[in-house]
């Protein structure tokens, strides 16, 4: 069985076991932004959907991947800033080792790198949010600022990624 192979299984599994079966399963909102986000994952670490995300968020850890200047803008309500390049393990401290761990970024190909950091210090229970922030977005989730109230903006990373969180949604800034 192939990686990919794999981790399509843990999703489909995740979503039974955390809703009512679903005959139309999609990752995405937009079947281009899917592609495009299946073609930047290894899927080295299981993907879990914003829709899945949604239903057992009060059970997780979110972890943002993201860069400080985009977590300042916006964040998925109650994350924690992990950052990327500047990955900061410490902030990992306090969570028991078996606690869900959700990781994001913009789309999820950092929050996978960072990810497989994290499986790497123990955490086994960590999954990848597949299509990330922007997916986020695009099913109509809040946002909250470093002051942790309710925004409607988001760091698109630059402009050219900007076009995978649909117009009207949220202030795409950049």
């Amino acid at each position: 069985m192939t990686q990919k192979t794999f981790t399509l299984l843990s999703i489909v599994f995740i979503g039974l076991s955390t809703a009512t079966a679903q005959t139309d399963f999609n990752r995405t909102i937009n079947l281009e932004f899917e592609k495009e986000v299946d073609s930047y994952l290894n899927y080295s670490v299981p993907a879990i959907t914003v829709k899945n995300l949604i239903q057992i968020k009060d059970d997780v850890i979110l972890l943002d991947a993201r860069e400080t200047k985009e977590y300042e803008v916006s964040h998925i309500p109650g994350a924690r800033y992990v950052g990327f390049d500047d990955f900061d393990d410490s902030v990992l401290s306090d969570i028991d080792k078996d606690n869900r761990i959700v990781v994001y970024c913009s789309i999820g190909f950092r929050s996978e790198k960072i990810g497989e950091k994290l499986k790497k210090l123990g955490y086994f229970n960590t999954y990848n949010l597949f299509g990330s922030i922007f997916e986020w977005v695009n099913a109509g989730q809040q946002l909250e600022d470093k002051n942790g109230r309710p925004t409607n903006k988001v760091h698109t990373y630059n402009k050219k990624w900007s076009k995978w969180v649909t117009e009207g949604t949220a202030e795409k800034v950049w």
